[in-house]
């Protein structure tokens, strides 16, 4: 039997391998890109485009700021901003300069950010000037030294090159000026490194270009090592599957226009956007608020897209919008599902409404993230992640460790993926590594599937805890702790449950130590420590939960329950 009998499936041009060794480094990817797509447009974000030349010109300037400020290759900054222009200045200014990208979600409690940046050891972070007084919150705790504030009044338009000097250079009024040991404006920034040199040391596939975090397929969240060897060579595995397939549309692949809604802080968007579309010369446009949905399809109307990648749930919130069904769709070629599955409901009303696919692909953090996608012309929806891209192995691992035969299309196991993709490892965990990732490079994903004789892979369970919330890793141990720091909580658990909105919800059971603990008052104790899609939906108060022998609380018997109570309800 085949080792990869997928093969036989894959569309017409598409190679078995791709070759990354001509590709240095992510800087020389990106800086080729510039170069070779001048005057394009890169990037658009609410009125204001930004073409690939004044994106060469100001990630330069912000890689000749850090390195004025003592950063070099190896040192970790992070990055904590929803979508907007400065994001991928700073972030290829970043990587141009071989320092290392940490990116943080701007909606972070000071919980959560201090951890990510303690574990990080980053030295620097550039954050929207929203975040700023809960960066302010921790920033002593941890190593960041270097603070660059941005906002909507950092006006990019304004910048004409290095004579424009005296744009607001001081420290940042947000906060009070003590809690930041050092902290300039976004402007100030590029005007500080407007015209100044940076020197980058040689850069190779092994250096680490981000410390992508994460739940990982287990656990609290721990920092992906992702070197440039395995995002250049996602890219090249999605340019190759993206190219050969040009054919299936009237568009041409120079003329993409790509919605980028999802943030790019998250690792979906962050290679399918600014990397994978980047280097096709495309023109990216960037959605701060995706959940304002009558401001997104205004947005959505100003443009020739045509490729609209998204979780289900923005998909579903953008087809109830009236105007949605109006637009133009005749440069559209696919929108592209991933973080989580595309329900069948889903595509088939966007294949309805807009004439094209609504594609699943399927990854994770640990995978930079590609692993699989169904081809374009395969005929839309057809319940499956798709085929393993390029260069990409996947097997099924049963529970005794053995592997499923490719020729057995019923057994299920655990989805194992081995490729130029897979991640280094967790950041200064190794014991955490050794658990998802053996000798041989196979990763293990926690997610359970099949594959059907075509070479399709289909997931059927997932083999941990992990609740899955709008295509974001939510993990019950993380939410218990925090309940269970309320004084009026005796015990509780977290388990997911299905919600038509956002795939899955977070639901609480809690035994009050308070009898008087009322589900308000646990919701205002999540919100301080919990980032909004780890809140809990539902919240269920019990005498007692179900636990075993040596009293460890049984999350499956409250599973098995709650899918009990929710097909009665179905039923009646």
């Amino acid at each position: 039997m085949d080792a990869r009998p997928w093969l036989a499936s894959y569309p017409e041009g598409v190679p078995v391998d791709v070759d990354a060794s001509h590709v240095p480094n992510l800087a020389d990817l990106v800086e080729g890109a510039m170069r070779q797509f001048g005057q394009r447009i890169a990037f658009h974000c609410t009125f204001k485009d930004m073409s690939y030349a004044e994106l060469d010109r100001l990630s330069a300037a912000f890689a000749a700021h850090l390195y004025k400020h003592g950063f070099r290759r190896g040192d970790r900054f992070a990055l904590m901003m929803p979508n907007m222009l400065q994001y991928p200045i700073a972030l290829l200014g970043c990587l141009r300069l071989g320092v290392t990208v940490v990116n943080c979600n701007p909606l972070y409690t000071a919980r959560e950010l201090e951890h990510q940046l303690k574990d990080s050891g980053a030295r620097g972070i550039c954050v929207f000037e929203n975040a700023a007084s809960v960066l302010a919150e921790v920033i002593e705790q941890t190593d960041v030294r270097h603070v660059v504030v941005t906002g909507i009044g950092d006006r990019l338009s304004w910048w004409r090159g290095p004579g424009f000097n005296f744009l607001v250079r001081h420290v940042v009024k947000l906060v009070p000026e003590f809690a930041f040991k050092a902290a300039i404006r976004f402007n100030a920034a590029l005007a500080d490194g407007a015209g100044g040199r940076f020197e980058r040391e040689a850069l190779g596939h092994d250096d680490i270009a981000f410390l992508q975090y994460t739940g990982g397929t287990t656990g609290v969240s721990k920092g992906a090592i992702l070197t440039h060897g395995n995002i250049i060579a996602n890219v090249l595995q999605c340019r190759a599957w993206l190219t050969a397939n040009e054919r299936e549309s009237d568009v041409k692949v120079d003329q993409e226009c790509v919605i980028a809604a999802l943030p790019l802080y998250h690792i979906f968007a962050l290679t399918a956007c600014t990397f994978v579309y980047f280097t096709l010369g495309a023109q990216i446009v960037l959605v701060t608020n995706p959940r304002d949905i009558p401001a997104f399809v205004r947005t959505l109307s100003r443009h020739r897209f045509t490729v609209l990648p998204g979780v289900n749930t923005l998909f579903v919130a953008l087809m109830n919008h009236e105007d949605f069904a109006s637009l133009d769709f005749s440069t559209l070629r696919y929108g592209l599902g991933g973080g989580t599955a595309v329900q069948k409901a889903t595509a088939d009303d966007w294949q309805r409404i807009t004439g094209k696919p609504l594609l699943e692909a399927y990854g994770l953090t640990e995978t930079s993230p590609g692993a699989t996608i169904n081809p374009i012309g395969a005929g839309g929806w057809n319940g499956s992640i798709g085929l393993p891209i390029p260069g990409t192995e996947i097997r099924l691992r049963r529970d005794d460790g053995q592997w499923v035969p490719f020729d057995d299309h019923e057994t299920t196991g655990e989805i194992c993926i081995r490729g130029p993709q897979v991640m280094r490892g967790y950041w200064g965990r190794p014991e955490e590594t050794a658990k998802v990732l053996d000798a041989e490079g196979w990763l293990a994903t926690g997610d359970v599937g099949r594959m059907d004789a075509r070479g399709y892979f289909y997931i059927v369970d997932r083999k941990k805890d992990m609740i899955l919330v709008s295509g974001f890793n939510v993990y019950p141990n993380e939410i218990e702790q925090v309940v269970m720091t309320h004084p009026g909580v005796l015990e509780c658990a977290v388990i997911g449950v299905p919600d038509e909105k956002s795939g899955e919800a977070v639901k609480v059971f809690i035994v009050r130590k308070d009898p008087a603990l009322t589900a308000a008052q646990v919701m205002a104790h999540c919100r301080k420590q919990l980032t909004g899609y780890k809140l809990p939906r539902h919240i269920e108060f019990r005498n007692e939960l179900p636990t075993t022998n040596v009293g460890k609380i049984l999350r499956r018997e409250l599973r098995d329950e709650e899918m009990k109570r929710l097909a009665l309800a179905r039923a009646a």
